[in-house]
């Protein structure tokens, strides 16, 4: 299967070689260094760049500041930037941490745009930083086009950072000359219960070195601590490279404020002197929506939220899920009756509604945590919709029953679901002819990650939706390094002529795992 020969065309490569690269690789401030609030000098972009929320017609641009700015991106059809449109930005400031997003309208579809940010004074508008530049493809309006994308999750978790020794989070370039349309990140962009040490001594005797930071050194518990924990990323060179070619798609988890939260949940973890979770969610989404260009969380704001519909041309829409916000209490997950679930009656009802009204030929199902994936939260509580016992759904399980038998009875077609959360990388194929609850159409699951944090046994199946394990790849023990076990990613690849999709799971160093093609129009592939 081809991807369309657009994906490699001189000008983009010449790109790839040029002045984005450069722009990526500027020198980035001190570490842990706070933006400068004195107005000599000019603005700097040091941390890079990065879009989101790609579509035929639109799509978001980030930067961070380090001083007061006025953000101006400009687009043009050529690197050249001699025909360019001028977006007006927004004035950055301390109140989003000097990030800021400028909304792109109007793009042409199944184009490469290529884009400058210049940062200018605010009082002084002749006074401007060194341009950064990025490029991306937005999304085809013809179906021959085809769409090629990656996904994973699971980033500096486990305590295991960037380690300058290896070169950093590898995978990113990896993925990065893969050329694909974008990046779906599935999740625990960031670890801010996870504590970044400078070394680590390996199982061999071999020294793990990170990337420290004064935010990292401790859990996240303020609003600083978690911008710092978003920021760390950016400390890599090869984060930044990708960012300014690659779209992201992105949701959360439970690591983007701590390990397997719930709304409502009081610590005991003595580290916390915050006991409130509904506080840190509240910090942490702040500096999320700081940090990243998301279409329906406005940067800085009290309203918003994560789960939303990326639609990228005829082919593909991708329902992004937020199974974090909206959850109940994570108990054993027998109870007969469950209205809220994992995503809560109105995102639930949302998700129903946009899978309905979408006319892709796919639709991906962008989940932050798996459905038949065994993931306890102690000795006896669970964290997913699975809970262990193979009978009829219960607990958060009739939620999920509900979707599929919804899914069925309204013919949707195309349905697939993508995840990461258990850091290995997996096939699941779910069919009624072996699950206890039989009213659904068979699906899909595929499983990848970490991107850049500690590898895990392979998760228990539960048979409530007759999963069965066609595929996996996981280590035999926990929190395996990345020096030790290669990160792991996915790819879908869409072809524009037959509409076939083909999911390839990957393991970094240029290994294709394993391989399904999947037919449209069909179930049970």
């Amino acid at each position: 299967m081809s991807h369309n020969p657009r994906n490699s065309s001189p000008d983009r490569r010449s790109v790839l070689r040029g002045t984005v690269a450069a722009s990526a690789a500027l020198a980035l401030p001190a570490l842990g260094a706070a933006p400068a609030l004195a107005l000599s000098g000019r603005p700097r972009a040091a941390w890079g760049v990065q879009t989101g929320d790609v579509t035929a017609s639109s799509g978001l641009v980030w930067v961070r500041s380090d001083r007061p700015a006025r953000m101006i991106v400009e687009t043009s059809a050529t690197d050249s930037f001699r025909r360019a449109h001028r977006h007006h930005g927004p004035l950055i400031g301390s109140g989003t941490d000097f990030t800021g997003t400028t909304s792109l309208r109007g793009l042409p579809a199944g184009e490469q745009v290529h884009y400058r940010v210049t940062l200018a004074d605010p009082d002084d508008p002749r006074r401007t930083g060194e341009p950064v530049y990025g490029t991306f493809r937005t999304a085809p309006a013809k179906r021959r086009e085809g769409v090629r994308f990656l996904w994973s999750g699971d980033i500096a978790g486990q305590g295991w950072g960037i380690n300058p020794d290896i070169g950093g989070y590898r995978a990113y370039e990896e993925m990065r000359r893969l050329d694909p349309d974008f990046f779906l990140c599935s999740g625990d962009t960031v670890y801010a219960d996870g504590v970044i040490q400078p070394s680590v001594t390996l199982p061999d005797g071999r020294l793990w070195r990170n990337i420290t930071t004064e935010e990292k050194s401790k859990v996240a518990q303020t609003l600083a601590d978690f911008r710092g924990n978003f920021r760390y990323n950016l400390l890599d060179e090869n984060v930044r490279r990708f960012n300014s070619q690659v779209p992201t798609v992105v949701q959360w988890d439970d690591h983007e404020v701590r390990n397997n939260w719930y709304p409502g949940q009081i610590l005991d973890d003595p580290r916390y002197t915050e006991k409130n979770v509904d506080l840190l969610a509240e910090r942490s989404m702040r500096a999320f929506s700081e940090y990243f260009p998301i279409s329906t969380l406005p940067a800085g704001g009290d309203e918003g939220r994560v789960h939303r519909v990326v639609r990228y041309g005829p082919l593909l829409d991708v329902f992004v899920l937020d199974m974090r916000s909206y959850r109940n209490a994570n108990s054993p997950g027998r109870q007969a009756d469950d209205t809220q679930g994992i995503l809560g009656a109105e995102q639930l009802a949302w998700l129903k509604r946009e899978l309905s009204r979408s006319r892709a030929v796919w639709k991906v199902i962008a989940s932050d945590m798996p459905l038949g994936l065994v993931v306890p939260d102690g000795a006896a509580n669970f964290e997913a919709a699975a809970q262990g016992d193979p009978g009829v759904p219960l607990g958060r399980e009739l939620q999920i029953a509900e979707l599929l038998r919804f899914i069925k009875h309204r013919r949707i077609t195309g349905t697939l679901w993508l995840t990461a959360d258990v850091h290995y990388t997996s096939a699941q194929h779910y069919a009624p002819e072996r699950a206890a609850f039989k009213d659904f159409a068979p699906f899909w699951e595929f499983v990848s990650g970490p991107l850049a944090a500690g590898g895990f046994p392979a998760n228990a199946l539960d048979a409530t939706f007759g999963p069965e394990r066609v595929f996996v790849r996981a280590p035999e023990r926990a929190n395996v390094s990345p020096m030790e076990s290669p990160q792991h990613f996915g790819e879908v690849d869409i072809d524009g002529g037959s509409g076939e999709l083909t999911v390839r799971l990957r393991a970094e160093g240029g290994t294709v795992l394993f391989s399904k093609v999947l037919r449209p129009g069909r179930v049970g592939q």
